[in-house]
């Protein structure tokens, strides 16, 4: 089924679409919160827990690329997933969180420091738009998608070290990027 019937499922609140959907995208966004967790039944959980995100956000939303939309909903559960997993570990999670605390005492108004992040995502998102398409497919399947550079490497027909001597020199230029517009690193 195509991405805009599917919409339409979601936006007809048939349960269909949750069907439709992770026969379509499942194994997709299984494979990024697998990277990002390791963990077969935490990575499942988050493809669960995007369908149930995707229908409670659909309507009003209307995703340009469902595939991204689903993309992105998966990693950020994965990723809040992986924060409370090593929250657990550690004591009970008193000492990650009191150094997040003082991580970001700096910027206390959370409509500032969000304006600040999404600042550096569009700085970030000119920088990768600067940059060959290969490098940028590279950094953000290492970078956003989580993928090991050994699957990377495997995806692009080149070599492991390569790959890191890549994502080295693309962390670098970014870095000098943001550091010439002004961003204290």
């Amino acid at each position: 089924m195509d991405d805009i019937k599917i919409i339409a499922l979601y936006n007809e609140r048939n349960e269909c679409a949750i069907a439709e959907s992770n026969q379509k995208y499942g194994n997709f966004c299984y494979v990024i919160a697998f990277n990002i967790l390791n963990d077969n039944s935490d990575s499942e959980e988050c493809v669960n827990d995007t369908w149930y995100r995707a229908w409670n956000t659909i309507p009003p939303e209307q995703p340009a690329s469902l595939k991204g939309f689903f993309g992105k909903i998966t990693r950020n559960l994965a990723l809040d997933k992986y924060k409370f997993n090593r929250r657990q570990k550690r004591g009970s999670g008193e000492t990650e969180l009191a150094w997040e605390e003082l991580k970001t005492e700096d910027i206390s108004n959370p409509v500032e420091k969000e304006l600040l992040l999404k600042e550096l995502g569009e700085k970030i998102s000119l920088f990768l738009n600067k940059i060959s398409e290969r490098d940028r497919n590279i950094f953000i399947a290492r970078y956003y998608f989580v993928y090991p550079v050994s699957e990377i490497a495997s995806r692009f027909g080149l070599n492991e070290k390569y790959v890191a001597n890549i994502l080295s020199r693309t962390r670098k230029r970014l870095l000098k990027f943001l550091v010439e517009r002004g961003y204290e690193i």
